[in-house]
């Protein structure tokens, strides 16, 4: 083996722990941002403070905590984890992750006390009367 070899070698080891490293961290990241989303549909469909908790820290990594806070209608959910290096690698630094998502309370959508009151009617019962192409008189001024 040749000095050469003896420190590429090496050194590729450390690239590679790096490269998994960020990829851990990138992953940590991902689910941490769909933990504070299913979270805040969660306590935006009206489920209480600690099951849009749970439903949060169920999805996110190992160890995170949510943190949920409702402001006149609307909620906000934040999710937070540590994440460590896999096998404990000393060298490598651990980084905190979080995300935070935003979500209108459905009790306060459309006015009080009525869900989706004044939304839009479903599709095509609020456009105008068809009129057939070759009915007589199309095309004129009705």
């Amino acid at each position: 083996m040749t000095a050469e070899t003896a420190i590429a070698i090496p050194s590729l080891l450390v690239l590679l722990m790096i490269l998994v490293w960020i990829l851990v961290v990138v992953t940590a990241q991902l689910r941490v941002v769909d933990a504070a989303r299913a979270g805040a549909r969660a306590a935006a469909r009206g489920e209480s403070a600690a099951q849009a908790a749970a439903v949060a820290e169920q999805i996110a990594p190992a160890g995170a905590a949510a943190l949920i806070s409702r402001s006149g209608d609307e909620v906000r959910v934040e999710v937070r984890v540590q994440v460590r290096p896999p096998g404990g690698i000393p060298v490598l630094p651990s980084v905190m992750v979080d995300a935070v998502a935003y979500a209108a309370a459905e009790d306060a959508v459309g006015g009080p006390g009525r869900i989706g009151a004044g939304a839009p009617e479903p599709f095509g019962t609020d456009q105008a009367p068809r009129r057939d192409v070759d009915a007589p008189g199309w095309g004129e001024d009705p």
